[in-house]
């Protein structure tokens, strides 16, 4: 039978990956806090009776209901020039909530519509939410063909 000689170092080798092994993970800094988001998605685009249907989606994820919540928005038509201008009021959205609202446009026609921006805020309340928030914490998407956003 053979002896195999291990080097002088292999003990201590052995001995380090041994705390390595039974240590904690390195230390990661902890998952970042996950920032206040208010999501609008603009879901759907239907023709309706009064002439557009715009369906969406929202998640209120402030950490706190909201009481009020409205949107300025503005509409582009095919040539990418403003057509109108409406407020959409979303009403309550209670925190952690998924809400979906319908807003009939009316002489509105879905297929002249290029775009969806979302010029502002009309109104943002609730327990402690900051007028602003309704705005800085928007995060719009579109699962439609037209762009939404800010």
């Amino acid at each position: 039978m053979t002896t195999v000689k291990r080097p002088a170092l292999f003990p201590i080798a052995m001995l380090a990956c041994a705390c390595i092994m039974a240590s904690p993970a390195l230390a990661q800094d902890p998952a970042p806090e996950q920032a206040a988001m208010l999501s609008l998605e603009l879901n759907a685009a239907q023709p309706s009776d009064k002439g557009c249907r715009l369906t969406f989606v929202v998640n209120n994820g402030l950490g706190s209901d909201l009481t009020k919540a409205s949107y300025e928005i503005a509409l582009f038509n095919d040539s990418g020039v403003v057509d109108r201008m409406t407020v959409l009021d979303f009403k309550e959205l209670p925190a952690g909530k998924t809400k979906v609202t319908r807003f009939d446009l009316a002489g509105t026609d879905c297929t002249k519509i290029s775009r969806v921006l979302v010029n502002g805020s009309n109104d943002c309340a609730g327990d402690g939410i900051e007028p602003s928030a309704c705005m800085k914490a928007l995060k719009p998407a579109s699962k439609t063909d037209i762009s939404f956003g800010l």
